[in-house]
């Protein structure tokens, strides 16, 4: 059965959860509604009806600053707020009543002042952790809202939108103007994103990061409109002086950045505010942003500025109140990708939207400069939009707490009951009789029914340490010790950069110990965002790349024998060349100024080859040799010279990577919008393919096959979509008198073997062989095919492909089609493997959370088979997994995609479930039987195996974002949702929002109340990680985005798994048995009291002196208990780390519940009576004293709280796992200190002060009753619970205690091993778990092996895969590749082509019949003589 979602309506409790589930964030929330739309003017008067009758503007249309706070307190808000949340404890509203009661004269025991310390001591600890971490989070705010920006003034500009006050922080409130922090710059990678940032203590040191600047003020041009640059604006003092009333750009605080202000952003800036884009530096006004931080997706987003703004290009453009228009935008929303909005100029309304839009949380790229408009600020913002308000959160062994105290205090409230009735009767019955003990009772005003009120009142404050306040102070101390364990565990150290790991939130250390299910962001999370070429397949070859040790000193050109180092062109281009090479690549920073490319920088012809990032380049010594001999090649070894060079020209050309050079060393650069180009880009380089850059449609290549530069005609760009898996070019060679067109293609295994030409079924099977190893590997794959198209078929083509794209309806639909016509009869090349690097150690880090029986979610922004190729490399989908794919653009409704799979692969759950029929009531295979499920076949062999959804390995949930829409629309769909999910071992969602994440994590959160943790490191993680019960930031090197919202930060995924294992389960095991312990304790200590009052009329009178019932939990007891919290191991660290399976004790709630709760109660009662009842007869039958005399009550009470005291220390010790020598101290210190106690306060002078002890060492010490009575009380006591746990560990030990004492007997034993190889531990493991596979084939040596044991596993089996949105079915090859689609980087390049015209045949069709090979791409394989030099500049061209 799968876990349902829960209701507490039938709990007993259901009342309390209701009052517990009370938010005080909703008190004190600073969440504003989003405004309705607006109309942002610039240059105008805002509307008249934005102003009331009086003038004033309406509240609704005063937009928010752009402050953003992330504190939870204020100087006002912090006491209410902070008691409220500290009040959310039943046991501190008993304290402050039973406090109160005590001020009044009737009920004191001893000062009022003394008894309300205890829990002032308790609020104001609890108060200053909690001032604490938000001074923090002022902290982090105050930088974020405090970085420099741009901000235009002057002239004739006068903003007339009106922007709210800023809020009054502690900081602007009450420290002094001069000595606030002076604005700064946020660099990229110190980036802690507006809503989010990292506080000091997470930050590593960034040097001059935060860069103060002295001038306020920077010009873009002089009153006679030269151009005025930044430097010499710095040294032209009169020139600031004298013209301060000029328009300018000031350097103000994001802050104060307001709605219709123009901004000015500058490279690798991040941007302040949601922005429209007016104009940038960059050739067609383009800009590229990176938006990891808001959607997770490592690809570069190009944005264009608005056509009718594109003229405001400096600060007079935009002051000149010439240049009025308004912008009328949405109500602000929460989705990420869509913007609706239009300008409304003198000459008409145009229409803006995301495209013409710079987000809040992106970071400006590869563009000199943007000039935008802001239209959103604040909480306004997309990102804001899309994260929550700190919440207050609360441990689950803190809320299940409150239950047990509320028995306790039910119990208390018995207890009172009864003595104040009991007493009430007792006088009304014995007072005629004239009962000595009733003094006063001949009182006229006496009245029993009113003294039973004054005794139920005195007995709650007797037997007030049932609920301990000192609990309350002991958990707070104990989970700050944690918290610094944890802080100083070198384990968990980031050694790179020193960052330990730190606990931010106290209170939730033993959370760790108790999660269920992790949810995951990918990138920088699981990823480390970098693209490596790993392996590659030519032609039937596989090439896997050297190791490390393996490449030769000087593997970066090659060794002396072959040198592939591709010599630059050493003879100066034209002038006119040089000029287009310097404008064609406009997106590149370093090219942006056509004069300063020529003066400074040498042409992109000229420069040095790229020098390969050591940490990720590819080499491989014999690819090398191949590629050296197929220059060299001799008459009949051409065919697989032609394939190596075919493959690289591919990879060379097939592409939209941008080039420039590098002004310092004068080596090539390349920029991709995608990192996986840009890996591809540059393995072709390592190589010898050079791509040089293009001139509009003009290719350069650089190969080992000639000295000279290759030029390619750019005709078409068929470019990548999701829905075509696919990307081609169509280029024409212009050298070599070859004028023949080709057509190169990369894309998905599937796709392209569908579009292969009949034959070669050898290389076929071989790649597919080869694909499905780099699959196994988690690698990303690329297939790669050509053909050469006749000039005739590419005229008839390229008329429907025109009038496809100017298609008013249906143009995507009717470009995709033709794109098909031409894509067919393709030769294949090879396969590429690219590794998205992880962050160390992930593979195996979820193999081992997913062996402790922790389900992992990932949510990720990027795209489908993004996610699933991360599924594979990180060890969530294995080799033998089942993936189910739930999409929302199929023409299948979500509804009866997710019956369907629950139909088709769980059929047992399904039916009880009642999950029979779709929405309508058809079942849903009937009602969509045009999409059966099918297989899919390659041609040439099938790729589902006959076990397809049956394999070993479990099913693996794929779900898209725009799926997930729907299945949040209603609870129904909700329920539906969270039954399959259930059902599977992992779950990946792709493409969601910040929201959407949130939403994922309430799904499981609320509907299975299990305990979930999230992960991430961007600022669209924040709304998971304040969903999640743990929130986990990483603040690595670059990723501190997440952290200020988080509850624990780390630098690296890897490090969850002790923190988690180790860490987690030791505080909730130390926690949880010293909770019960405390419990026990305080029981036994009431328990002495209430037996006593069976012999003083009920009076609730106290056995013992006073002072030692005062002391109990402050000395007596108190150290046992906080060894336990502090010093308990349930086993070593390092059998948690070798045998994740033993988590499951804290998953399952081994260590704290209710049960565990009345078991210690019960034990405390039963122990409280054999200590009173056995002392008290001891003593009274017959009279202990030789004289004669009665025993003096204090003289047996001391007796029985010695007899107590250690009793529960030794108990306490009993419970203890691990005996170091702390604890021995622990255990002993409350014994020693009551004997000594007793002793010295015996001895007091009634001189000095009256004490009822006095003169009692004379009886008590000589006495055998004291000796005998301790010792036969303590093992009388103690004699169940230690049979108990000596039977337990004898006859019936659990895997912990095994552990245990194999640690003890052999403490060198290798625990990992023995578990996995058969030995006495394997018990402990499940029947199938899968390998741990990482990205470079590395494993875990305990797991590595696992997968080649289980029969029936094939050593190249994929993962299948079931698309419920088509019905089909097919095995996952691997294949990925993320770029930006139909962007206007995709589309500028496009507008650049000159492809020929049917008119222009004649010059392309010479070659038209010639038989298709790839000859021509390599003509001639031998290296080329230098042309003449009438020749060489054309040729160049």
């Amino acid at each position: 059965m799968a876990p349902q979602r829960k209701t507490k309506s039938g709990s007993p409790f259901a009342w309390y959860d209701k009052l517990a589930a009370f938010n005080v964030e909703n008190l004190f929330s600073r969440k504003r509604l989003p405004g309705p739309s607006r109309s942002v003017v610039v240059h105008q008067d805002i509307p008249a009806d934005y102003r009331t009758e009086k003038g004033k503007v309406k509240k609704e249309h005063t937009y928010p600053t752009n402050q953003v706070i992330t504190s939870k307190y204020t100087i006002i808000t912090f006491l209410p707020r902070n008691l409220l949340e500290q009040f959310r404890r039943v046991a501190n509203i008993f304290f402050a009543a039973i406090a109160i009661l005590q001020f009044f004269p009737l009920f004191s025991t001893v000062s009022p002042g003394l008894v309300i310390l205890p829990l002032l001591i308790v609020l104001g600890i609890t108060g200053c952790k909690d001032a604490y971490e938000d001074i923090k989070r002022h902290q982090s705010d105050r930088r974020v809202n405090s970085t420099v920006v741009r901000i235009l003034e002057g002239g004739e500009f006068i903003n007339q939108n009106v922007t709210g006050k800023k809020s009054k922080t502690f900081v602007r409130g009450f420290i002094p103007r001069s000595l606030r922090r002076k604005p700064q710059v946020l660099k990229s990678g110190d980036l802690e994103m507006q809503q989010n940032a990292a506080p000091p203590e997470a930050i590593i040191n960034q040097g001059n990061a935060a860069e103060t600047y002295d001038d306020s003020y920077e010009y873009d041009y002089t009153p006679d409109g030269v151009e005025f640059h930044e430097d010499e604006h710095r040294r032209n003092s009169f020139f600031r002086k004298h013209h301060e009333s000029h328009p300018r750009w000031r350097k103000g605080r994001w802050e104060d950045v307001k709605v219709g202000d123009f901004v000015k952003i500058y490279d690798n800036e991040p941007i302040p505010a949601d922005v429209i884009i007016c104009a940038t530096s960059e050739e067609e006004n383009v800009a590229f942003v990176e938006t990891k931080n808001l959607d997770g997706e490592t690809n570069l987003k190009s944005r264009n500025a608005c056509p009718e703004l594109a003229h405001l290009r400096d600060a007079k453009a935009c002051a000149d109140p010439k240049n009025s228009f308004r912008v009328d935008c949405d109500r602000p929303h929460d989705s990420l990708y869509k913007m609706t909005a239009a300008i409304a100029t003198p000459n008409g309304k145009y229409p803006i939207d995301i495209g013409q839009t710079l987000l809040r949380g992106t970071v400006l790229r590869h563009t000199r400069w943007v000039i935008g408009l802001v239209i959103y600020t604040g909480e306004d913002t997309k990102i804001v939009l899309n994260s929550g308000g700190t919440p207050s959160k609360r441990s689950k062994v803190e809320r299940q707490m409150n239950p047990q105290v509320f028995i306790n205090l039910i119990l208390l409230a018995a207890m009172a009951v009864v003595c104040g009735v009991a007493e009430s009767s007792l006088e009304k019955y014995y007072s005629p009789l004239g009962a000595p003990w009733l003094f006063g009772d001949n009182i006229s005003d006496d009245n029993p029914s009113v003294n039973g009120i004054t005794t139920l009142v005195f007995a709650l404050i007797t037997f007030q340490n049932i609920v301990p306040i000192s609990l309350y102070i002991s958990i707070e101390f104990v989970r700050t010790a944690q918290a610094a364990f944890i802080y100083f565990d070198r384990e968990i150290v980031y050694e790179k950069t020193g960052q330990a790991t730190l606990a931010r939130s106290w209170n939730l250390s033993d959370d760790l110990g108790q999660i269920e299910y992790i949810f995951s962001d990918k990138t920088g999370t699981l990823t480390q965002n970098v693209m490596v070429f790993r392996k590659c397949s030519i032609g039937g070859k596989a090439y896997h790349g050297d190791s490390p040790t393996e490449e030769p000193p000087n593997a970066e050109s090659g060794s002396e024998k072959v040198d592939m180092t591709v010599k630059p062109i050493v003879e100066e281009p034209p002038q006119e060349i040089q000029q287009e090479v310097g404008s064609s690549d406009s997106a590149s920073t370093a090219v942006q100024d056509q004069q300063a490319v020529n003066r400074s920088n040498p042409s992109l012809l000229q420069a040095e080859r790229p020098k390969p990032n050591p940490e990720t380049r590819f080499h491989d010594q014999e690819l090398l040799n191949d590629v050296q001999s197929a220059v060299h090649a001799e008459p009949g070894q051409e065919s697989w010279a032609r394939s190596l060079n075919g493959f690289f020209t591919v990879l060379s050309l097939c592409h939209t990577v941008l080039t420039t050079v590098d002004a310092e060393t004068g080596t090539l650069q390349y920029k991709a919008q995608s990192p996986d180009e840009e890996a591809l880009v540059e393995a072709a380089a390592a190589v010898g393919y050079v791509f040089r850059g293009r001139d509009r449609d003009i290719l350069h290549l650089q190969t080992p096959f000639s000295e000279e530069l290759e030029r390619y005609q750019l005709v078409n760009i068929l470019d990548f979509t999701s829905a075509r898996k696919r990307m081609s070019v169509i280029v024409k060679k212009l050298d070599g008198g070859d004028d023949r067109l080709f057509l190169l293609t990369k894309g998905a295994d599937n796709v392209i073997y569908e579009r292969l030409m009949p034959g070669g079924d050898a290389l076929k099977q071989t790649t597919e062989e080869h694909l499905d190893s780099f699959a196994n590997e988690g690698l990303r794959t690329l297939t790669l095919a050509y053909k050469v198209v006749p000039q005739d078929e590419y005229d008839e083509w390229s008329v429907r492909y025109n009038e496809a794209i100017v298609a008013l309806d249906d143009r995507e639909e009717k470009i995709a089609v033709v794109s098909d016509e031409i894509e067919r009869d393709l030769r294949l090349l090879g396969a590429t493997a690219i590794e998205d690097r992880l962050q160390d150690g992930v593979p195996e880090t979820i193999a081992d959370l997913k062996a402790a029986g922790i389900k992992i979610w990932v949510a990720t922004g990027d795209k489908l088979e993004t996610a699933i190729a991360i599924g594979h490399s990180t060890n969530l989908i294995s080799r033998d997994s089942n993936m189910i794919i739930v999409r929302g653009d199929g023409s299948r409704p979500i509804w009866n995609q997710m019956v369907n799979a629950m139909q088709e692969f769980f059929s047992e759950e399904a039916e009880a479930q009642g999950i029979t029929s779709g929405e309508d009531g058809q079942n849903p295979l009937e009602a969509d039987d045009s999409f059966p499920l099918r297989r899919v076949n390659t041609g040439v062999t099938s790729i589902v195996g006959s076990d397809n959804g049956d394999r070993p390995g479990g099913f693996v949930l794929v779900i898209d974002g725009l799926a997930l829409t729907h299945a949040f629309s209603d609870e129904a769909h909700k329920d539906l949702l969270l039954t399959l999910a259930t059902q599977c071992e992992g779950v990946i969602c792709c493409r969601v929002s910040p929201l959407q994440k949130a939403l994922i994590v309430r799904l499981v959160k609320d509907g299975l109340d299990a305990m979930t943790l999230a992960i991430g490191d961007g600022a669209n993680d924040v709304s998971m990680i304040q969903a999640a019960h743990v929130g986990v930031g990483i603040s690595g090197e670059e990723g501190l985005q997440a952290v200020n919202s988080s509850d624990y930060a780390i630098a690296q995924f890897r490090f969850l798994k002790r923190l988690l294992l180790v860490h987690g389960h030791w505080s909730y095991a130390r926690n949880g048995n010293m909770i019960v312990n405390f419990f026990y304790k305080n029981i036994v200590c009431i328990g002495v009291l209430w037996w006593f009052q069976i012999y003083c009329s009920w009076s609730s009178q106290y056995v013992f002196e006073y002072t030692f019932l005062l002391w109990w939990n402050s000395f007596w007891t108190i150290a046992p208990v906080i060894a336990i919290g502090l010093f308990d191991r349930i086993v070593d660290d390092d059998v948690l780390m070798a045998l994740p399976e033993l988590y499951r004790y804290g998953r399952e709630g081994h260590w704290f519940s209710m049960k565990l709760f009345l078991a210690y109660m019960m034990d405390g009662i039963m122990q409280s009576a054999i200590i009173f009842f056995l002392i008290l007869y001891g003593y009274f039958v017959p009279s202990s004293r030789s004289d004669g005399y009665d025993v003096a009550r204090s003289e047996f009470s001391t007796v029985m709280v010695i007899a107590a005291v250690f009793v529960v220390n030794f108990f306490n010790g009993l419970e203890t796992n691990v005996w170091t020598g702390w604890v021995f101290f622990a255990v002993a210190l409350g014994n020693v200190l009551i004997l000594l106690y007793t002793a010295v306060y015996n001895s007091i002078s009634p001189g000095w002060f009256s004490t009822l002890g006095y003169g009692n060492n004379h009886f008590l010490w000589p006495s055998a009753y004291f000796w005998f009575s301790i010792v036969l009380t303590f093992f009388l006591a103690l004699a169940p619970r230690y049979v108990y746990k000596s039977y337990n560990f004898i006859f019936n030990p659990n895997d912990l205690e095994i552990m245990r004492w194999a640690k003890k007997v052999d403490p060198n034993r290798n625990f990992a091993k023995d578990a996995y190889t058969g030995g006495q531990l394997s018990r402990l493991k499940p029947s199938t778990r899968s390998g741990v596979s990482s990205a470079m084939g590395s494993a875990a040596p305990s797991r590595s092996t696992f997968d080649g044991d289980r029969p029936g596993a094939s050593p190249l089996r994929t993962a299948s895969r079931t698309d419920m949105s088509t019905g089909l079915r097919s095995t996952h090859r691997g294949f990925d590749f993320a770029v930006e689609e139909g962007g206007p980087a995709i589309r500028r390049l496009q507008s650049n082509l000159s492809a020929p015209r049917p008119s222009e045949s004649h010059g392309l069709g010479a070659t038209a019949k010639q038989k298709l090979s790839l000859a021509s791409l390599r003509n001639p394989l031998k290296r080329r003589r230098p042309r003449t030099n009438s020749t060489e500049g054309r040729d160049r061209h």
